[in-house]
Protein backbone atom coordinates (compact mmCIF):
# COMPACT_ATOMS: atom_id res chain seq x y z
CA UNK A 1 0.00 0.00 0.00
CA UNK A 2 1.86 3.34 -1.03
CA UNK A 3 1.84 6.88 0.89
CA UNK A 4 -1.62 8.26 -1.32
CA UNK A 5 -3.63 5.04 -0.24
CA UNK A 6 -2.39 5.47 3.25
CA UNK A 7 -3.02 8.93 3.21
CA UNK A 8 -6.62 8.63 1.56
CA UNK A 9 -7.20 5.69 4.86
CA UNK A 10 -6.08 8.15 7.40
CA UNK A 11 -8.18 11.20 5.82
CA UNK A 12 -11.20 8.66 5.88
CA UNK A 13 -10.75 7.64 9.37
CA UNK A 14 -10.26 11.31 10.99
CA UNK A 15 -13.53 12.04 8.91
CA UNK A 16 -15.65 9.62 10.38
CA UNK A 17 -14.58 10.19 13.65
CA UNK A 18 -15.30 13.91 13.53
CA UNK A 19 -18.47 13.09 12.11
CA UNK A 20 -19.41 10.72 15.16
CA UNK A 21 -17.87 13.38 17.23
CA UNK A 22 -20.82 15.74 15.90
CA UNK A 23 -23.06 13.26 16.63
CA UNK A 24 -22.03 12.75 20.37
CA UNK A 25 -21.75 15.91 20.67
CA UNK A 26 -25.88 16.61 20.70
CA UNK A 27 -26.65 15.22 23.73
CA UNK A 28 -24.39 17.67 26.05
CA UNK A 29 -25.31 20.39 23.91
CA UNK A 30 -29.08 19.31 24.67
CA UNK A 31 -28.64 19.02 28.14
CA UNK A 32 -25.31 21.10 29.83
CA UNK A 33 -24.09 18.09 31.89
CA UNK A 34 -20.42 17.33 31.92
CA UNK A 35 -20.39 13.81 31.88
CA UNK A 36 -21.88 13.34 27.95
CA UNK A 37 -18.48 15.19 27.08
CA UNK A 38 -16.34 11.92 27.16
CA UNK A 39 -16.95 10.77 24.05
CA UNK A 40 -16.85 13.12 22.15
CA UNK A 41 -13.84 14.44 23.42
CA UNK A 42 -12.33 10.86 22.99
CA UNK A 43 -13.26 10.34 19.29
CA UNK A 44 -12.24 14.33 18.86
CA UNK A 45 -8.58 12.89 19.97
CA UNK A 46 -8.91 9.52 17.90
CA UNK A 47 -9.91 11.93 14.77
CA UNK A 48 -6.16 14.45 16.27
CA UNK A 49 -4.36 11.39 15.43
CA UNK A 50 -5.43 9.82 12.45
CA UNK A 51 -4.91 13.33 11.17
CA UNK A 52 -1.36 13.72 12.35
CA UNK A 53 -0.85 9.90 10.74
CA UNK A 54 -1.80 11.62 7.37
CA UNK A 55 0.01 14.48 7.78
CA UNK A 56 3.33 12.95 8.32
CA UNK A 57 2.61 10.61 5.14
CA UNK A 58 2.38 13.87 3.33
CA UNK A 59 5.72 15.85 4.12
CA UNK A 60 9.29 14.71 3.32
CA UNK A 61 11.08 16.45 6.24
CA UNK A 62 12.39 13.11 7.76
CA UNK A 63 12.45 15.51 11.57
CA UNK A 64 9.23 16.66 11.43
CA UNK A 65 8.01 13.55 10.00
CA UNK A 66 9.48 12.03 13.07
CA UNK A 67 8.17 14.64 15.20
CA UNK A 68 4.80 14.41 13.61
CA UNK A 69 4.27 10.42 14.18
CA UNK A 70 5.76 11.00 17.84
CA UNK A 71 2.58 13.18 18.50
CA UNK A 72 0.10 10.74 17.05
CA UNK A 73 1.29 8.17 19.48
CA UNK A 74 0.93 10.21 22.32
CA UNK A 75 -2.80 11.75 21.15
CA UNK A 76 -3.68 7.66 19.96
CA UNK A 77 -2.79 6.66 23.14
CA UNK A 78 -4.31 9.46 25.36
CA UNK A 79 -7.69 9.17 23.60
CA UNK A 80 -7.99 5.49 24.69
CA UNK A 81 -6.96 6.22 28.14
CA UNK A 82 -9.76 9.06 28.10
CA UNK A 83 -12.66 6.53 26.67
CA UNK A 84 -11.87 4.33 29.39
CA UNK A 85 -12.05 6.64 32.23
CA UNK A 86 -14.76 8.17 30.62
CA UNK A 87 -16.69 4.16 30.71
CA UNK A 88 -14.49 3.54 34.16
CA UNK A 89 -16.39 6.84 35.60
CA UNK A 90 -19.53 6.44 34.03
CA UNK A 91 -20.47 4.05 37.07
CA UNK A 92 -18.93 6.51 39.74
CA UNK A 93 -21.11 9.24 41.49
CA UNK A 94 -21.32 12.76 40.23
CA UNK A 95 -18.28 13.76 42.60
CA UNK A 96 -16.07 11.05 41.64
CA UNK A 97 -16.76 11.62 37.79
CA UNK A 98 -15.83 15.05 38.00
CA UNK A 99 -12.81 14.21 39.67
CA UNK A 100 -11.50 11.59 37.17
CA UNK A 101 -12.43 13.61 34.27
CA UNK A 102 -10.41 16.36 35.93
CA UNK A 103 -7.34 13.93 36.39
CA UNK A 104 -7.88 12.76 32.76
CA UNK A 105 -7.51 16.72 31.45
CA UNK A 106 -4.56 16.92 34.09
CA UNK A 107 -2.99 13.77 32.53
CA UNK A 108 -2.76 15.07 28.98
CA UNK A 109 -1.79 18.22 29.89
CA UNK A 110 1.66 16.23 31.41
CA UNK A 111 1.86 14.55 28.18
CA UNK A 112 1.41 17.02 25.88
CA UNK A 113 4.42 18.94 27.67
CA UNK A 114 6.49 15.77 28.09
CA UNK A 115 6.00 15.39 24.55
CA UNK A 116 7.32 18.99 23.83
CA UNK A 117 10.35 18.59 26.35
CA UNK A 118 11.52 15.45 24.81
CA UNK A 119 10.56 15.63 21.55
CA UNK A 120 11.90 19.58 21.00
CA UNK A 121 13.85 20.15 23.56
CA UNK A 122 15.58 17.54 25.32
CA UNK A 123 19.34 17.15 24.29
CA UNK A 124 20.54 13.62 23.04
CA UNK A 125 21.20 11.91 25.76
CA UNK A 126 17.63 12.05 27.06
CA UNK A 127 16.48 10.53 23.38
CA UNK A 128 13.53 8.30 23.13
CA UNK A 129 13.73 4.79 22.00
CA UNK A 130 12.93 4.30 18.48
CA UNK A 131 9.36 4.99 17.56
CA UNK A 132 9.36 1.33 16.33
CA UNK A 133 9.42 -0.09 20.00
CA UNK A 134 7.61 2.80 21.05
CA UNK A 135 4.68 2.50 18.54
CA UNK A 136 4.68 -1.61 19.72
CA UNK A 137 4.22 -0.58 23.76
CA UNK A 138 1.16 2.17 22.59
CA UNK A 139 -0.55 -0.36 20.31
CA UNK A 140 0.05 -2.98 23.48
CA UNK A 141 -1.76 0.00 25.45
CA UNK A 142 -4.71 0.51 23.21
CA UNK A 143 -5.80 -3.22 22.54
CA UNK A 144 -5.58 -3.44 26.45
CA UNK A 145 -7.74 -0.84 26.87
CA UNK A 146 -10.07 -1.12 24.30
CA UNK A 147 -10.37 -4.60 25.31
CA UNK A 148 -11.25 -3.12 28.83
CA UNK A 149 -14.24 -1.08 27.15
CA UNK A 150 -15.23 -3.77 25.56
CA UNK A 151 -15.61 -5.74 28.74
CA UNK A 152 -17.57 -3.04 30.42
CA UNK A 153 -19.88 -2.26 27.60
CA UNK A 154 -21.18 -5.73 26.94
CA UNK A 155 -21.54 -6.37 30.84
CA UNK A 156 -23.67 -3.06 30.49
CA UNK A 157 -25.92 -4.62 28.02
CA UNK A 158 -25.94 -8.07 30.20
CA UNK A 159 -27.23 -6.52 32.95
CA UNK A 160 -29.28 -3.70 31.03
CA UNK A 161 -30.01 -4.61 27.47
CA UNK A 162 -30.42 -1.74 25.40
CA UNK A 163 -31.50 -2.27 21.36
CA UNK A 164 -30.21 1.02 20.04
CA UNK A 165 -26.42 0.44 21.74
CA UNK A 166 -26.54 -3.22 21.01
CA UNK A 167 -23.78 -2.66 18.30
CA UNK A 168 -21.10 -0.68 20.27
CA UNK A 169 -19.26 -3.98 21.67
CA UNK A 170 -18.50 -4.79 18.51
CA UNK A 171 -17.34 -1.90 17.62
CA UNK A 172 -14.83 -1.53 20.42
CA UNK A 173 -13.87 -4.74 19.87
CA UNK A 174 -12.99 -4.13 16.41
CA UNK A 175 -11.06 -1.16 17.60
CA UNK A 176 -9.15 -3.65 19.84
CA UNK A 177 -8.48 -6.10 16.85
CA UNK A 178 -7.26 -3.08 14.75
CA UNK A 179 -4.74 -2.40 17.45
CA UNK A 180 -3.67 -6.40 17.53
CA UNK A 181 -3.05 -6.53 14.01
CA UNK A 182 -0.81 -3.30 13.91
CA UNK A 183 0.83 -5.04 16.47
CA UNK A 184 1.49 -7.99 14.80
CA UNK A 185 2.40 -5.99 11.83
CA UNK A 186 5.37 -3.75 13.53
CA UNK A 187 6.74 -7.07 15.01
CA UNK A 188 6.87 -9.41 11.69
CA UNK A 189 5.99 -7.17 8.90
CA UNK A 190 2.66 -8.77 8.02
CA UNK A 191 1.37 -6.81 4.79
CA UNK A 192 -2.23 -8.67 5.12
CA UNK A 193 -2.10 -7.76 9.26
CA UNK A 194 -1.03 -3.79 7.88
CA UNK A 195 -3.88 -3.84 5.10
CA UNK A 196 -6.61 -5.33 7.64
CA UNK A 197 -5.23 -3.10 10.69
CA UNK A 198 -6.49 -0.59 8.47
CA UNK A 199 -10.03 -1.50 7.08
CA UNK A 200 -10.80 -2.90 10.27
CA UNK A 201 -10.45 0.32 11.93
CA UNK A 202 -12.32 1.84 9.74
CA UNK A 203 -15.39 -0.83 9.90
CA UNK A 204 -15.20 -0.28 13.62
CA UNK A 205 -15.69 3.83 12.58
CA UNK A 206 -18.85 2.59 10.71
CA UNK A 207 -19.95 0.87 13.52
CA UNK A 208 -20.11 3.46 15.52
CA UNK A 209 -21.71 6.00 13.74
CA UNK A 210 -24.53 3.24 12.96
CA UNK A 211 -24.57 3.43 16.99
CA UNK A 212 -24.84 6.78 17.35
CA UNK A 213 -27.43 7.30 14.52
CA UNK A 214 -29.65 4.73 16.06
CA UNK A 215 -29.38 6.35 19.65
CA UNK A 216 -28.86 10.14 19.22
CA UNK A 217 -30.00 11.18 15.85
CA UNK A 218 -33.06 8.96 14.74
CA UNK A 219 -34.61 9.28 18.21
CA UNK A 220 -34.15 12.94 17.46
CA UNK A 221 -36.03 13.19 14.40
CA UNK A 222 -38.82 11.01 15.16
CA UNK A 223 -39.51 13.37 17.86
CA UNK A 224 -39.30 16.16 15.52
CA UNK A 225 -41.69 14.50 13.41
CA UNK A 226 -44.20 14.36 16.25
CA UNK A 227 -43.69 17.35 17.19
CA UNK A 228 -44.56 18.84 13.95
Amino acid sequence: MNNLGLIIIEILSAALALILVRFMIKPYRMTGENRYLGLPLGFAFLAVSYILMGASLSFVDPSFVEKLKWLQLFTGAYAFVFLAVTYYSSAKTHEQREHLLMQAFLSLMFLVLLFLFIVLFAPPVLALPSYKEADEYFRLSNMILSIYITRYTLRSHALKPEPKTILAPLGYALLAFSQYSFLIWSLDSSFSAFVGAHLIRVVSMLVFLLVSYRAIIAPQNVAHEIVV
